[in-house]
């Protein structure tokens, strides 16, 4: 699944009239950077979500088949927020686990490599926090994630991961965040992870999404 219903406040003028996912990098569409790479890992099947002039995403992309992939398009008429969304796609979703990718990142993550290892409920994909962040979101001690006590040092959440739909057994329609799933499942030691070092850039504001043209450029 790849969230894309964000409404892209901090990219103004930009997404006044154009949703972010359609933002261009190195002459293409940001969310289609994923498309492409997760096809290319061979997972074809996937779940989109939209509310911001998602309409647009829609008619861009279609059913996905011009890019080798099957695309379920799972519209909010509100935003949901990350754990809302995601709960609202389960049905197209199914029951087994899934990749979760927040669209409005820019990264050469290699998809293929993600699993959820037995008896976990989630799989996060950290990074080192980046400059405009100072505090981590997790900890990560030998493939488990926790949470960080106090001056304990952390990582960030990339918005790759593998999650089980089991993680939303409790939850109800409406809009949540997933963060507090996530938190809660690792204090129960369900949570595993990894550390990626490679390209990876949160595309949050005009500054970023033209370093992550450059990136894309030189890549």
């Amino acid at each position: 699944m790849i969230l894309a219903a964000g409404k892209g406040e901090r990219m103004r003028p930009l997404t006044l009239h154009c949703p972010k996912p359609l933002l261009l990098v190195a002459d293409k569409p940001l969310i289609q950077w994923h498309i492409e790479a997760l096809a290319g890992a061979g997972i074809r099947d996937l779940v989109i979500n939209h509310a911001w002039l998602g309409q647009q995403l829609e008619a861009h992309f279609a059913s996905g088949a011009d890019l080798g992939v099957a695309i379920n398009w799972s519209p909010e008429g509100e935003p949901l927020e990350t754990g809302g969304g995601i709960f609202n796609a389960l049905p197209l979703l199914g029951d087994q686990p899934f990749i979760l990718v927040n669209g409005d990142i820019w990264t050469q993550f290699d998809f293929a490599s993600l699993s959820l290892p037995a008896g976990m409920l989630a799989h996060l994909v950290l990074i080192d926090n980046p400059p405009f962040k100072q505090q981590g979101d997790f900890s990560l001690h030998l493939g488990r994630i926790g949470n960080p006590s106090a001056g304990q040092a952390a990582l960030t959440y990339s918005g790759i991961a593998v999650l089980d739909p089991a993680l939303f057994a409790d939850c109800q329609p409406g809009r949540f965040a997933l963060a507090p799933l996530l938190r809660d499942a690792a204090e129960q030691g369900l949570v595993s992870g990894e550390h990626f070092s490679g390209n990876w850039i949160d595309v949050g504001t005009p500054e970023r999404l033209a370093q992550a043209d450059c990136l894309a450029r030189e890549h």
